[in-house]
């Protein structure tokens, strides 16, 4: 029972929440009316185009005869396959994050000598301030380690003697500074979590500069700072497929918007991350892996193609799990017959189930992979295909690599706060303008009545005189 100061909260909050909704919302035929593009894209998902750039380009259609044709769905990092960038590292058996970082930050791949400076560098910044664990991350823990991640990003501008420099060199240093404790700032996190929230043993351990981003999250993560090398390549290939995605996606679409008004980096990244953690963008895998639990418990046998199928028509028809109506992993705003991400990284995902012993997990996230876009297509109108995501195979990955659920979306922006400080750097050495699209407003004008006048009831309801503008409708 909440105290009387909590009810009389809770009593105005729910009054006037049906009082926003009765005065804000707007009739969903003036967009069309007057051409918005809700979301910044058009009826068919294209986006609205709002920038050049060269870090990296998503192909998933051809101009055929003057139209455009959906294809196999490709991503290229500088001008590189990214099919091309993993098969190089992955026949040489090293690992990839660090290479890929150099490409996307610099703009061509290192030699030898430039990826050994590089990964150099980036080892003598995995450090923080002085009780920085003990005095930031360990106060207030939280479930929501993004969060947590966040305060931690701001509380780093308080130790930075030249936060508000936004040269090139500066803003460089602070970016490879964030890169490299992004992994300690995450998994510090969720051991404050666990330990404060959760009663489960403390662990801290340092990360090794001679490891690879992958090894450290694994040796950091584990109390026995133990892992195969099977897991460290197939987590390595993850953070490398969700590095960098093009500019148009939310998180470094903010990242471009609150660069462009001059703020200091981590506050940039801070913008980014909480952008990220939406369930519509960096949060997708953890409710495929709720999803799929959800099957198990409410599908006797997984193994049986009807029954499967069945399910996924009471997902569409929001009969089942979230009652969303989506099959999660399902689909991309860019890519329609395949997302390039999703193919490359299944094959490390088989290695992995194999290892583990998992191969009939593996098999049923097939069986959905060929499924869905098959039972999608039967029951929805779209406007075009849909395939697995990246987001589909990598919440399974993490969850044999026993990462706890409140790392997933971490782990997502330990990989693009790469591609978040490329665009960041490609904003600033470019665009000299603040980035402030247009909004039309559709309000009425009023007439001005005093307090008085407005406590006084009117017979019949209260008259709105409408004017019309008295200068041009521009925005200031």
């Amino acid at each position: 029972m909440g105290t009387k100061m909590e009810d009389t909260i809770n009593a105005f909050t729910d009054k006037y929440s049906k009082i926003c909704v009765e005065n804000n919302a707007i009739d969903v035929g003036l967009f069309d009316e007057y051409g918005v593009k809700r979301g910044l894209r058009d009826k068919n998902g294209k986006g609205v185009l709002s920038g050049l750039t060269n870090i990296s380009m998503i192909k998933s259609s051809e101009e055929v005869d003057g139209k455009s044709i959906p294809c196999e769905g490709q991503l290229y990092y500088r001008g590189y396959n990214i099919y091309d960038l993993v098969r190089g590292f992955k026949k040489d058996n090293r690992f990839g994050f660090d290479e890929c970082a150099y490409l996307l930050l610099f703009g061509s791949l290192p030699d030898r000598e430039q990826l050994a400076d590089f990964k150099r560098t980036l080892g003598y910044s995995m450090t923080l301030p002085t009780n920085f664990v003990r005095d930031v991350i360990m106060k207030a823990p939280s479930h929501d380690i993004m969060n947590s991640l966040t305060k931690s990003v701001l509380t780093l501008a308080s130790y930075d003697d030249t936060v508000k420099d936004v040269s090139l060199d500066n803003v460089l240093r602070q970016s490879l500074m964030l890169i490299s404790v992004f992994p300690m700032l995450s998994v510090y996190g969720y051991h404050a979590y666990n330990h404060y929230e959760c009663d489960e043993s403390l662990y801290i351990h340092r990360p090794d500069p001679n490891l690879s981003t992958a090894e450290n999250l694994l040796r950091m993560l584990r109390p026995d700072m133990s892992y195969t090398m099977t897991e460290a390549k197939v987590l390595d290939a993850a953070l490398v497929l969700h590095m960098e995605h093009g500019g148009g996606n939310n998180s470094t679409f903010t990242t471009r918007v609150v660069t462009s008004a001059g703020s200091d980096t981590y506050s940039v990244i801070a913008a980014a991350l909480s952008s990220l953690k939406g369930p519509k963008h960096g949060g997708a895998n953890i409710k495929v892996v709720q999803m799929m639990e959800d099957l198990r418990r409410n599908v006797d046998d997984v193994t049986d193609e009807n029954q499967v199928r069945a399910y996924l028509y009471r997902l569409l028809n929001k009969e089942a799990f979230d009652r969303s109506g989506l099959i999660y992993g399902m689909g991309h705003a860019v890519y329609s017959i395949s997302d390039p991400r999703a193919k490359v990284f299944k094959t490390f995902v088989e290695r992995l189930a194999t290892e583990k012993k998992r191969h009939d997990d593996f098999d049923l996230y097939s069986m959905i992979e060929r499924l869905a876009p098959e039972v999608i297509a039967e029951k929805c109108r779209i406007y075009k295909g849909v395939s697995a995501n990246v987001d589909f195979y990598s919440g399974f990955v993490y969850s044999m690599l026993d990462i706890p659920l409140e790392l997933y979306t971490p782990i997502f922006a330990i990989a693009r706060i790469v591609g978040w400080s490329a665009h960041r750097m490609e904003e600033l050495i470019n665009v000299d303008k603040i980035i402030r699209p247009a909004y039309k407003s559709v309000a009425t004008l009023k007439t001005y009545e005093s307090l008085q006048e407005r406590s006084t009831p009117k017979l019949g309801g209260r008259d709105e005189t409408v004017y019309k503008l008295p200068m041009n409708e521009k925005s200031c």
